[in-house]
């Protein structure tokens, strides 16, 4: 896949460091060079071609981060020349080593290694063929050890920069993946929190105006509930809008909502001509934040469908407090349907709230043939 993001331009620093390895290896060689021809007699005088083939492999560095296998062959090329034409032994094998060393560390592995063959069995054939033969057995052995040695370092170095990039990745995958979690909980509690008011609003508002004129004393109720359902909508709004403006770690990442707040719930569902049964089994119990949260909203979106859908008088909400689980059942006595029911978002929302705990929810009907949500949650 081709990445349409535009290349940022090199810093400057980079393009200091850039420049400066050609022009330090440069200087290294040339000077280098000139000064061990002095003491090896037996080798050909440096003239201006030695200055060529160093230069050539000492300036193709500059594009070694860009063309790296170019400028491996590059080193190559000069080195092997300069080798076979008898010049002084000295820092020519600078520019050659850092090539190599870098295609393998980049991860050309097979183009370093056959570059480093490359130019030992170009040396030591060459030789051969011209006929240059003073170097003894164990000085080619040597020359190839440090030769397998570059290559085994390269080799090192680059196994720890690809641990650090899968590393990065990782981290950076974690990252992608939480956050995508955090956005998928947070349209949970919007879905929760907005359907559950607006259908309180919305049956409240029908009685209203179906009372207004027949019946107006009694409208005041209705108006009252509707008020009461959208001041608490806002400030859960809000409070979940403070979650994503929260830069702060310390602070807390979710709104405040649990079991505590059942009855509350219960009764600001029943306003809206939705009789509902409370039963609680086995004794309360402090529960994890999580699991409290998603408890709580289960049984409000339960409720919320019912007023949207069912046509039911009267909701039962069944929660038992086990030892290893929280069990949650909402019945309600709607219409008498048979086969399975249809699961909207809402249901879909509950259930993927129960499994990020490791818990089930279904969907089922009654015997009378309303819905039931029955939810296991491990504590």
């Amino acid at each position: 896949m081709t990445s349409t993001e535009p290349i940022a331009p090199p810093t400057w620093g980079a393009r200091v460091r850039r420049i400066a390895l050609p022009v330090v290896i440069s200087v290294l060689a040339v000077v280098g060079s000139f000064g061990a021809a002095n003491g090896q007699t037996d080798r050909r005088d440096g003239d201006w071609f030695m200055v060529v083939l160093l230069l050539i492999g000492s300036v193709s560095l500059y594009w070694l981060r860009t063309h790296p296998i170019p400028v491996l062959w590059a080193t190559v090329g000069s080195t092997l020349v300069y080798m076979l034409m008898q010049y002084p032994y000295g820092p020519v094998i600078f520019a050659f080593v850092i090539a190599a060393f870098t295609v393998i560390r980049l991860g050309h592995r097979l183009a370093g290694w056959i570059g480093i063959a490359a130019l030992y069995v170009g040396h030591v054939g060459g030789r051969l063929i011209l006929g240059i033969n003073e170097d003894g057995v164990y000085q080619v052995l040597l020359v190839g050890t440090c030769f397998v040695v570059l290559g085994f370092t390269a080799e090192l170095f680059r196994a720890h920069r690809d641990r650090v990039i899968a590393a990065a990745r990782t981290r950076r995958e974690a990252e992608l993946r939480k956050a995508g979690e955090e956005r998928l909980r947070i349209a949970q509690e919007l879905h929760d929190v907005v359907a559950h008011h607006i259908s309180l609003i919305n049956v409240q508002a029908s009685t209203a105006l179906h009372l207004v004129d027949r019946q107006p004393e009694q409208a005041g109720p209705a108006l009252a509930a509707i008020k009461d359902a959208s001041k608490e909508a806002l400030v859960e709004l809000r409070s979940i809008v403070g979650i994503l403006r929260q830069s702060d770690e310390s602070a807390p990442r979710q709104p405040v909502a649990g079991l505590e707040r059942l009855e509350h719930l219960v009764s600001r569902t029943s306003r809206a001509g939705l009789e509902v049964h409370t039963i609680v089994h086995g004794d309360p119990q402090p529960l994890p934040t999580g699991l409290d949260r998603a408890a709580f909203r289960i049984i409000q979106e339960s409720l919320t469908n019912i007023v949207r859908h069912a046509r039911a008088n009267a909701a039962t909400v069944r929660i038992q407090y086990g030892e290893e689980a929280l069990v949650l059942q909402v019945d309600d006595d709607g219409q008498s349907l048979t086969g399975p029911p249809k699961e909207g978002n809402g249901i879909i929302g509950m259930r993927e709230r129960a499994t990020a705990l490791g818990g089930t929810l279904t969907a089922t009907r009654t015997p009378a043939g309303g819905l039931r949500i029955t939810a296991h949650l491990p504590l």
